[in-house]
Formats: C-alpha cells, sequence, structure tokens
C-alpha cells in the first residue's frame, strides 16, 4: 500500500479543520472545528461570537494538548485568513506539524470538515427552533457528542468512537504479543 494511503490507518496522523457560521437571533456565531480524519471523530471545538486566530489557536491547542498526538501529524484546511495568519502557523512549526492548505478555489480539498458541517445543520441546527443563545449551543453540544458517540459514519459503517476504540484495541494487542 502507498504511503498516502497508510496515512488514513493510523491514528492522529492528520486533522482537518474548517470554521463555519450560524445565526441566532440576530447575532452570529462561528464554529471551529478539528476533526481527526482516521476516525472523522470530533476531536476539538469551540464556539464564538468571532472568527478569530484565537479562536483556531484555542481549539487547536485544546486537541492537541488531550490527543497527545506522537510525531507526524498534519494539519489539513482551507486558506482562510485564521489559518495562514503568522501567529497560528508559527504555532504549528513549534510544535513540529506539518501544515497542509487546500488549493485556492477547490473547497473539495476539505471535503470532511464541508460534509461535517453540512451534518450538523442539516440534522440539527436548521430542523430545531432554540429558545436561547445557551440552548443553541447546548444543541451543539448535544449533536457533537451524539456525532461522534451514537450516529454512524457513513464511510466508516460504525461511529467515531468505535473506530478509535477498536484502533487502540488493536495497538493493545499486538503490543501483547
Amino acid at each position: 500500500s502507498s504511503a498516502a494511503s497508510d496515512v488514513y490507518k493510523r491514528q492522529n496522523q492528520v486533522w482537518v479543520s474548517d470554521i463555519t457560521i450560524f445565526k441566532f437571533s440576530d447575532k452570529y456565531y462561528y464554529l471551529c472545528a478539528i476533526i481527526g480524519l482516521f476516525s472523522r471523530k470530533i476531536i476539538s471545538y469551540r464556539i464564538s461570537q468571532s472568527s478569530s486566530t484565537q479562536l483556531l489557536t484555542k481549539t487547536f491547542r485544546q486537541a492537541y494538548s488531550e490527543r497527545k498526538t506522537e510525531t507526524g501529524l498534519m494539519f489539513h484546511s482551507n486558506r482562510g485568513t485564521q489559518y495562514i495568519f503568522y501567529t497560528f502557523v508559527r504555532l504549528l512549526e513549534t510544535l513540529g506539524v506539518k501544515q497542509s492548505l487546500s488549493l485556492t478555489g477547490r473547497p473539495h480539498d476539505n471535503a470532511v470538515s464541508k460534509a461535517f458541517f453540512s451534518i450538523l445543520k442539516n440534522e440539527e441546527l436548521y430542523r430545531r427552533h432554540y429558545k436561547s443563545e445557551i440552548d443553541t449551543i447546548q444543541g451543539i453540544h448535544r449533536f457533537i457528542d451524539f456525532y461522534n458517540n451514537e450516529r454512524p459514519h457513513s464511510t466508516l459503517q460504525k461511529t467515531p468512537v468505535q473506530k478509535e476504540q477498536k484502533y487502540w484495541g488493536k495497538k493493545k494487542e499486538s503490543s501483547l504479543e
């Protein structure tokens, strides 16, 4: 098998990210999500009223500290200003994370992130009538928990959490041999 396809067979090798916007009442909110390409799990996300580099940086730092990643992590995104801003690029360099950017005018290069946001909006945000900002944010938290733990992913035929548990179970078995 090729080296490129091997990347998808291991945990914490490629993360993809994007930022989407949604509205509640008359306010706009930004959701930054980081997704593990191997399991399609939403490994970190944050909601903010501004689409800033700080939103991205906090989301990335949370994922990185929780995941205790091995070396060789690649972080893929579009060319949004937050992703190419000096402080974020420098953070990735400092941590030894390779940055990958979609080609200009090629949104399908970041299809996994786009697909997740489409699912979130179509299965949650557009279907519910929220009573408050807190209700909206709690709805997103509940949906991401459902997405990771209960909703089988069409590509995987299992949930993202099941995919990760199977991976870590096999890893333990092979280390015992």
